[in-house]
């Protein structure tokens, strides 16, 4: 290679560098409009409110579904809120500029507001290209995911016409800690139920497909203190859903059937209506309006709110007019019976932590003679003893025995005197154990006990109980 070529080479390569670069900035220039120029956007604003300072709903489903996207941690600026003492949430800032994707595509929120927070809107950016393809499956995902948001956020609460001055609904906050896992209930059955709430909850369609209004109805049937009431808590916090407690004596007697009427329209959705010891309305000795009862279940007025749950509960169905027993007036039964030795070991469980215990032979004997006890009385039992699980047991059984319908069960060498009408004392000694004596009335102050806390709670179960039986399903 001669001198003379050698800066010619050099040149040609200087040459084809310089354009090989140019070529790049072509082509990023050429691409980037596409990304970033405002004219390849689409804006939409979602305004607070309307021209006549109405709310605009999709404002709150937007806003609860910014705060929700892990991008706004990203924000520059963003405001750190505290509902309650574990909870905690961020809003964005005005003018701040909030990151989404849906469907491959690139979205973003940008939240303004006047300086005196009259005028509030959120601004949503998205691709000319891709508005078409996903701007209304975008705001359908928005709507579910807000309206699982303020499922989860809102507060349960309890609407009653007791000592309203103008018999309408009158709240309070829920707050009956019982839930569907804490309730001691048959495992088998217990799963039933709550597969039969979740197949509600997820079916609306199906049931607008069929001609159906989304809602459904429980009778919950059994002896007083068996925990219906309990269990009625434990459905509400399941469900997420405000109760209604209706009572059809006082509301009827007071207004008749407008006035219920008028307080079935006044239910909101997601609640979950409840009336207790139908039964004993229905059995009255004066005349009872049987159509009215009838229309409040499944007439035209019930039926023109949906996602809406009926629940009724009775001590027994056996004297009840077929009509209000019948599917599409009550779809799913439960009976909630007497505390069984299964039952018994449940509550012992959560009670006293007790996994098993040297007396369990002799409480399951004594409950296969024939003992009968409430699991509301059993539980009052193990709380009262709840420092000695062995003086627990020992006063259950001693409870059975003279429940009037055990025999006698050997116990430590002894035997327990045959049931009968005299109350029973716990008696220790360290030879025998533990024997049933008549003498001071243990027994009958637990009772006494129970009756107190069972009529203070105004005709509600204190203590959620085992429950088990068929749960049928129209």
């Amino acid at each position: 290679m001669t001198p003379a070529t050698l800066p010619l080479s050099a040149a040609a390569a200087a040459t084809a560098l310089i354009g090989l670069a140019v070529l790049v900035v072509l082509i990023g220039r050429w691409r980037s409009p596409k990304k970033d120029s405002p004219h390849h956007h689409q804006h939409y604003k979602v305004p607070e409110r309307d021209e006549n300072l109405q709310e605009n709903p999709l404002y709150r489903r937007v806003s609860a579904y910014v705060a929700s996207l892990a991008s706004i941690e990203d924000s520059d600026f963003a405001n750190l809120f505290s509902t309650k003492s574990n909870e905690y949430s961020l809003r964005p800032d005005p003018d701040q500029t909030v990151r989404d994707s849906f469907l491959g595509a690139d979205l973003s929120w940008t939240f303004h507001a006047s300086n005196n927070a009259s005028s509030r809107s959120f601004v949503l950016t998205v691709r000319k290209r891709d508005r078409r393809r996903i701007l209304r499956p975008y705001l359908q995902h928005i709507q579910a995911v807000s309206d699982e948001i303020e499922l989860k956020r809102r507060e349960i609460r309890l609407y009653t016409t007791s000592g309203s001055p103008d018999g309408r609904w009158r709240s309070i906050p829920f707050t009956h800690p019982s839930t569907i896992e804490t309730v001691a209930m048959d495992q088998d059955l217990k799963n039933r139920v709550r597969t039969d709430l979740e197949s509600f909850l997820k079916n609306r369609q199906y049931y607008h497909r069929l001609g159906r209004v989304w809602k459904r109805s429980y009778l919950l049937y059994g002896p007083s203190g068996t925990g219906k009431s309990s269990f009625v808590a434990a459905m509400a916090r399941f469900l997420n859903y405000d109760v209604y407690d209706f009572d059809l004596s006082r509301i009827i007697s007071g207004g008749g059937d407008s006035d219920l009427k008028s307080l079935l329209i006044g239910t909101t959705p997601r609640s979950l209506i409840v009336v207790e010891d139908l039964d004993r309305y229905l059995n009255r000795s004066e005349d009872v309006d049987l159509s009215t009862v009838l229309n409040f279940m499944d007439g035209i007025v019930s039926c023109c709110g949906e996602e809406r749950v009926m629940v009724f509960t009775m001590n027994s169905r056996d004297n009840v007019d077929p009509a209000i027993l019948r599917p599409g007036r009550l779809d799913s039964h439960v009976y909630f019976p007497l505390c069984n030795f299964t039952a018994f070991k449940t509550l012992a469980s959560s009670y006293l932590g007790l996994k098993d215990h040297k007396l369990y032979p002799q409480v399951e004997e004594v409950f296969s003679a024939g003992g009968s006890l409430s699991p509301a009385e059993v539980g009052e039992i193990l709380i009262a003893n709840r420092g000695s699980p062995s003086r627990a047991i020992k006063t259950v059984i001693c409870a059975l025995q003279h429940s009037g319908k055990a025999s006698a069960v050997k116990i430590g060498g002894r035997r327990l005197f045959d049931g009968g009408p005299a109350a029973a004392e716990v008696v220790e000694e360290e030879t025998v154990g533990l024997m049933c004596a008549e003498g001071p009335p243990a027994l009958r102050e637990i009772k006494k006990l129970y009756g107190l806390l069972k009529r203070g709670g105004s005709r509600k179960e204190s203590v959620s109980a085992p429950v088990s039986g068929p749960l049928t399903v129209s």
